[in-house]
């Protein structure tokens, strides 16, 4: 990990998706005098399951997972952040220990904020508790759909689920196909649908017997998104 002297809130590329996306510039500019920005290569970790939390950590650009490992040993992935998103901001509230483990899935740079500042900040300026407590409305949303989804769904709807969602997040048109800009190896989808990898390359490899995806390399392709809905038993 490499620690940058303060970088400027004001130029952060995701500042607009950002909880301080409401204030003005002297607002951002003390922000970025109690703020330290720190540089994390792939696979390094911002904090370990188990560890107690000093502050609020802002993720400028770069994907994160955030694992959990299991009384059995076992780890599985709760969920992707990417810039724009926060982490820590549940235990500013309540004290607890970080439930997750968080490492970066490629470069990224991530901002920290001591609590103490965060939490001074929050009083003096509504806007950020507001978009806090609206990050924690998605979080918990997004937990209670996934939880649903693992005891309702098959192996096939959830996997088609979870590439729809990393369309979302990560996904790029490129023509009549989306292309999912985020690299998981299969052991990670695997657990992150709840399954075996075996399980998983079968169900991936029947995608792309139908036509619905297509992979090059690492890289996968959505190219019919209708019937990956109806696959993922999602209808609007």
């Amino acid at each position: 990990m490499k620690k940058d002297a303060h970088s400027s809130c004001e130029h952060c590329p995701s500042k607009n998706d950002g909880i301080f996306c409401n204030m003005n510039l002297a607002e951002l500019e003390d922000i970025s005098q109690h703020k330290i920005t720190n540089k994390y290569k792939k696979g390094q970790t911002l904090f370990v399951q188990g560890t107690h939390p000093f502050g609020l950590y802002c993720i400028s650009t770069g994907n994160i997972k955030l694992t959990r490992t299991g009384i059995d040993g076992k780890e599985s992935i709760v969920r992707i952040v990417h810039a724009g998103d926060i982490l820590g901001h549940r235990s500013l509230f309540t004290d607890e220990d970080f439930g997750k483990t968080a490492t970066a899935m490629e470069d990224t740079e991530v901002c920290f904020i001591d609590k103490k500042y965060i939490l001074s900040l929050i009083e003096k300026n509504p806007s950020v508790a507001l978009n806090i407590i609206n990050k924690l409305s998605r979080d918990m949303g997004n937990a209670e759909n996934k939880l649903t989804s693992l005891h309702q769904k098959n192996v096939r709807e959830r996997l088609a689920e979870l590439l729809l969602s990393l369309k979302t997040t990560h996904g790029t048109k490129e023509g009549n196909r989306w292309r999912i800009d985020l690299k998981l190896t299969r052991e990670e989808m695997a657990t992150m649908i709840g399954t075996a990898n075996e399980t998983l390359i079968r169900f991936m490899t029947e995608f792309k017997d139908a036509g619905i995806i297509e992979q090059e390399g690492k890289i996968i392709y959505i190219i019919d998104e209708e019937e990956l809905l109806n696959w993922a038993n999602i209808h609007y």
